[in-house]
Order: C-alpha cells, then structure tokens, then sequence
C-alpha cells in the first residue's frame, strides 16, 4: 500500500482532521471529509489581506496612503496595518506603540483593515470579501462569521483554492502577490503568539514570513521563503514556493489544548510533505 505524507495526520490528538497537499494547478491530494466546515480562526488573516490587495488593484484603496475612515496612529497606512507594524495591540480599540516600532501580532489591525476597505467600498466588508475573493475563486463552503481576522470558516477544499492561488494569483497580479508574500519593515522585532520571540520577526501582507525563525511552526525543511499562518482553532497553512507547493491541515481541537504537540506534529507533516514533494518532482 502506497502511503502518503497526509497520513501522518490519522495519529492526531482530535476529535476531525482534514488536510491537503496543493500545487499551482489545485488540489495534489487530500485526506478527510472534503465538505465539513472548520472555524479557520487566524488562517482568516491571508485571505481577508486578499481582499485588501483586489481592492487596492481596483483603485478603491491605496497600501501606502493614509487611513481616512478608521483610526489609527499617526502616519499608519493599510500596509502597516497588514503587517502588524501599526503598533495596535492583540486586542482592543487603542495603540499601544508608534508605527514601524514593533512587530506587534494584532487582530485590531486586521479588523481596522477590513473596516477602511469597507468604507470606501460602499459595502459591507463579508459582502466584498465574497465577491472578490469566495466567489471567483469556487471557495463555496467559506463564509465569514464575525471578525475577518478569525472569523472565516471554510472547508479543506476552499482552503486549497486560496493556497493555490497564491501559489499562481489571477486575482491579483503576481507583482502584488511577489510583494505580499515578502517581509514587510524587515528589521523589526516582535513575537509569533504562542511559538517564541525573533529578531527579526518577518511577516509580510497578512501572511507570516518563515525566515529564519527557529524553532518554528513549519518545518525544518521548509525555505525561509514560506509563508502562511496558523489559527487558535487547531488549523494551519503554508506555501513554499521553493517548491510550488501549499499545504493545509484543519482541526477541531484548539490549539492550546494540544499546543505542545502540535508544534511537533505540523513540523513533522510539513518535512514529510516537502520531502515528498521533491521527490516527486
């Protein structure tokens, strides 16, 4: 019997797993039920970030241009806001540094983000992000449900088609996603909730930049070149272009409660699917 990288996965500690191996084209492989939903929790942030970057392509909105319908600190652009440098905390209505100071892991930036697009869209944030996002790309089980920085809940498959295309966008162009997927205000400092501090801590549009954080949610043997993120419910994604290959893993238990082992669990996958992935190539 032929085995997988994927059925290193069965021997999770929770209760539902569904996972896939993507490439440029779609869907390589899955494991688990393709059509139950999971809470992506974080995993939310890229594809949220997506529909900041078609809206910026359309001239509804500029990256680097000053906020004017949401508040924020002096000087801070969507581009800040995206890339966890606007100095807003976790959580909450207030900054608590200057930009450019911290890299300082933020819901707040995200959801101030989806609020400015929102209003200068004329539409409601969840309604935009299903047409320019959801709906062209076939992710027809996502929905968002509360916060764009966590709220977005889609099954392994809609997943997949977000991964793929940033492997090869077409909703966006590829110099955007080239400048997406690159660290942003590379020299700053700041902590990957739940993982450990860097210095420096590269993150790019709504995506985490992999570097050379160690230790590390991916794998060893993913390039520093990687980029994804994971999610409090149990969920995570990356993409290495290195090798033109995403991979996604979701859950039903949260990431707390199994924390330790999941940062041993999604490196070992992630080497097992990049060792595979060569191979094959």
């Amino acid at each position: 019997m032929t085995t997988s990288a994927l059925d290193l996965v069965t021997g999770w500690p929770v209760d539902h797993v569904a996972a896939a191996i993507v490439s440029p084209t779609g869907l390589v492989e899955s494991v688990g039920d393709p059509e139950r939903p999971y809470r992506l929790a974080s995993l939310s942030k890229p594809i949220t970030a997506w529909a900041v970057l078609v809206a910026s392509e359309e001239g509804t909105l500029d990256l680097d241009a000053p906020l004017r319908h949401v508040s924020a600190p002096e000087g801070a652009t969507l581009r800040h806001l995206l890339a966890h440098a606007a100095g807003f905390a976790f959580d909450g209505p207030d900054p608590i540094a200057p930009i450019e100071r911290r890299r300082i892991y933020s819901n707040t930036g995200i959801e101030r983000a989806a609020d400015e697009l929102a209003a200068s869209a004329g539409m409601p944030f969840d309604a935009y992000l299903r047409e320019a996002v959801f709906e062209p790309l076939g992710m027809v089980n996502a929905a968002l449900r509360g916060s764009p920085a966590y709220g977005i809940h889609a099954d392994v498959h809609d997943v997949a088609r977000f991964l793929a295309e940033t492997l090869r966008p077409t909703l966006i162009a590829a110099g955007t996603r080239d400048d997406a997927i690159s660290p942003q205000y590379p020299s700053l400092a700041g902590i990957v909730p739940d993982v450990g501090r860097f210095d420096p801590c590269p993150w790019g549009l709504g995506v985490e930049v992999r570097g050379d954080k160690t230790p590390h949610w991916t794998g060893r043997a993913n390039s520093p070149e990687t980029f994804g993120h994971f999610g409090g419910s149990g969920t995570m994604m990356w993409v290495d272009p290195t090798i033109d290959t995403g991979l996604v893993a979701l859950t039903d238990r949260t990431f707390r409660e199994w924390s330790d082992e999941a940062l041993l669990r999604w490196p070992e996958l992630s080497d097992a699917v990049v060792a595979e992935r060569k191979w094959s190539r």
